[in-house]
């Protein structure tokens, strides 16, 4: 399979555009009424703005950029943690890169590291296992963070710890899964989306199954899909039919690459690894009730927290936004990036204040890199998420 071809043929794309306009004429859609459709994963944001969907679909059309970015939700004091770990005599810490400049409450591990912490950049658990074969006297941490895309990896890393009797070997697991997000989400009041575009890469490995609650309990549609222009394209028109129609169902547009009861092998090294926290705190979101992963008792040994005494404790957040950074408002798609009063000014790339602008799949990040020439003006700036959908919480008008 050509994937690049396949996927990027222009005249479908011409196709699938003209049909996803005519489908959001006959459903009355419009600038000042528009269907509002949240894509979760950042990836999905940043090929949006990449590839330029966003400004060549029908103008009734607009896209809310969700929570699915697990750097960019990660909250201060996460990050204020796993710097102090990091700072312990004897500690290797490893991570991966894009957390590395994600700023904590003073700092970030980038800046701790250049202070003398040992803190290395890992592609995988398994570099952080090597580390801790090489270097027995030492402590090797990784940080454990992502959905259940990254969690699978974790939970191997620590069977095979546990195999080999690696002391030495720890992670901090800040792991957190998708569904309950978007319940809380759909849970507010006053927020109004009118459907989904479902992530790809957390699907392949739980399925599409863990999203029924969706249409079944808020008459909401959501399209699992993939990334390149025309999976997007099409996961749209897919939404817009199911809204058009009246449904509202659980569609797989990445069939492909999704199955519709996910990795049997990940999810059962998940299950024997991990269990629910009561609650984890997401930035932008506050604390949500069984979003986050945590190590189960027989695998304590190799659990960073018990291994250097960090209970999470849930409750009141520190301040989350940096010197006027809206992340909070931007992640839950109440602003775009380009309202937020430090978006380039003062926050961009090379000097980022939040976490959006650090991560590679933040909503900021993918603004300045593919959009960054639009002015506040030009795109909108604020959006009326809050408020004025198109229909009620269990459906569109």
């Amino acid at each position: 399979m050509r994937y690049v071809e396949e996927f990027r043929d222009p005249a479908m794309a011409r196709a699938l555009i003209a049909r996803i306009g005519a489908t959001a004429e006959a459903i009355g859609a419009s600038p000042g009424r528009p269907v509002r459709i949240m894509e979760i994963c950042g990836g999905h944001t940043h090929a949006i703005f990449r590839f330029g969907l966003d400004r060549l679909l029908h103008g009734g059309i607009e896209f809310i950029h969700g929570p699915g970015c697990p750097v960019c939700v990660l909250p201060m004091r996460r990050v204020d943690e796993a710097i102090a770990i990091a700072g312990r005599p004897g500690v290797i810490f490893t991570t991966f890169g894009d957390a590395m400049r994600v700023p904590g409450s003073r700092t970030s591990l980038m800046q701790a590291r250049a202070a003398g912490a040992d803190i290395r950049m890992v592609y995988s658990p398994l570099d952080a296992l090597d580390l801790a074969r090489r270097f027995p006297e030492r402590d090797v941490v990784f940080f454990g963070i992502g959905f259940e895309t990254t969690a699978p990896a974790s939970a191997l890393a620590i069977r095979q710890a546990a195999r080999e009797g690696l002391g030495n070997f720890s992670v901090f697991c800040n792991h957190i899964t998708v569904p309950p997000p978007i319940r809380a989400l759909l849970e507010d009041p006053d927020m109004r989306l009118d459907g989904f575009v479902g992530p790809g890469h957390v699907s392949m490995v739980i399925g599409i199954r863990p999203y029924d609650f969706i249409p079944g309990e808020f008459g909401k549609p959501i399209v699992v899909s993939g990334f390149e222009p025309l999976d997007l394209l099409q996961a749209v028109l897919m939404v817009l039919t199911q809204v058009r129609e009246g449904r509202a169902e659980v569609e797989n547009q990445y069939a492909r690459v999704v199955p519709e009861h996910g990795n049997p092998a990940s999810l059962a090294a998940m299950a024997e690894v991990f269990e629910p926290r009561p609650s984890f705190a997401w930035r932008g979101l506050g604390e949500i009730d069984r979003s986050g992963l945590r190590i189960r008792a027989r695998y304590r040994d190799f659990d960073a927290e018990e291994r250097f005494g960090i209970g999470y404790a849930a409750g009141a957040l520190p301040e989350e936004a940096a010197e006027g950074c809206a992340c909070g408002a931007v992640m839950t798609g109440r602003i775009r990036p380009v309202a937020c009063p430090r978006y380039g000014r003062g926050c961009t790339p090379e000097t980022p204040l939040g976490a959006l602008m650090v991560s590679s799949e933040g909503a900021c990040a993918a603004y300045w890199h593919y959009a960054g020439a639009r002015g506040p003006a030009e795109d909108g700036g604020r959006r009326a998420v809050r408020g004025g959908g198109r229909g009620g919480r269990h459906g569109p008008a």
